[in-house]
């Protein structure tokens, strides 16, 4: 008697599972980004979900919740039900600096959200006002030496703070951080010249640099990027050990079943393997990843540790 009801609950388990797996998605589903429209989370989620869109025969729509450094985002997906039709578009900030940045956090990036894939990775661009009378950034690190602390950057999220807090601390310059709600309105800051310089992800950067309307310097990674190769990287540039990539990745509530998120880790890893996503990605400077859920997992707690150390070390801290 035991084992017939051990059976049939076991049988029950695996029907719902399989029932979920070929149902889903069967209502819209919602890509939640934590920055405005224009930076490499927004496009992301917007040329991904436009190929799930075309997959799945259902509405995929991105929801830009900006703010608090993509707390408020990062909360909201890990608050929403455990169906899969509420999906995080995680910056690395949100999951594996905030962490290290802040004291309390509403969520935790390891207990409550369940891995998809990463998407892509992406170093970050040290860009300058065309006004600041330097070429490379020895010349940068000599100009703000002179400035005496009059130059001001802007970070359009607590990674892009913390790198330019490396950056400092490496350099010893004095430069003041003035925060930016988003990649898009940092750079902008840098073209009206209320900021001076910046570290930014590629996409809302690129075009200005083609046209003259700020002055890009050096990238953040190891290797140089292949959308703009005339750059070294900040090693080349003289900034030992500086070599620093972002990601972005897609992230589920906690709970979510496991055939839903194959369901969607198979849609997502098929989307970029299309040529003309791939080649989307590159020319803005993204690599295209596509990771198991299992080896997102372990990025983000190598990361998590990697940074909460940096962070420390640095003293910054964005309460």
């Amino acid at each position: 008697m035991l084992l017939r009801l051990l059976a049939a609950a076991l049988a029950a388990v695996f029907t719902t599972a399989a029932a979920a797996q070929g149902a889903y998605p069967s209502a819209p589903v919602k890509l939640v980004v934590g920055f405005p429209p224009g930076g490499a989370n927004d496009i992301l989620a917007r040329l991904i979900g436009a190929k799930l869109q075309d997959a799945w025969g259902q509405p995929v729509v991105t929801e830009n919740k900006p703010g608090a450094n993509a707390i408020i985002a990062t909360d909201f997906v890990a608050k929403s039900a455990p169906d899969g039709y509420t999906l995080l578009i995680g910056a690395s900030g949100a999951m594996t600096f905030n962490p290290g940045l802040y004291q309390k956090l509403p969520y935790d990036p390891v207990r409550d959200f369940a891995p998809v894939t990463m998407l892509g990775s992406f170093p970050l661009v040290l860009a300058v006002h065309p006004g600041v009378p330097a070429q490379s950034v020895k010349e940068l690190v000599a100009h703000a030496r002179s400035a005496g602390g009059k130059l001001n950057y802007a970070a359009g999220s607590t990674p892009f703070q913390l790198v330019a807090e490396l950056f400092k601390n490496q350099t010893g310059v004095a430069i003041a951080h003035i925060p930016y709600k988003g990649s898009a309105a940092a750079v902008s800051s840098v073209i009206a010249n209320d900021t001076q310089l910046t570290f930014v992800d590629a996409p809302p950067v690129l075009g200005q640099i083609r046209g003259g309307k700020v002055r890009g310097l050096a990238v953040t990674s190891r290797t140089r990027a292949a959308t703009l190769p005339e750059l070294p990287t900040m090693i080349e540039a003289g900034i030992a050990d500086f070599d620093v990539v972002l990601w972005a990745s897609l992230f589920a509530p906690a709970g979510t079943p496991r055939p839903v998120v194959e369901r969607i880790h198979q849609g997502v890893v098929k989307a970029m393997q299309l040529p003309d996503v791939r080649e989307r990605m590159l020319a803005l400077g993204i690599t295209p990843v596509g990771n198991t859920p299992e080896e997102l997992a372990a990025i983000v707690k190598a990361d998590l540790e990697k940074w909460t150390r940096v962070a420390k070390q640095a003293g910054v801290k964005a309460d």
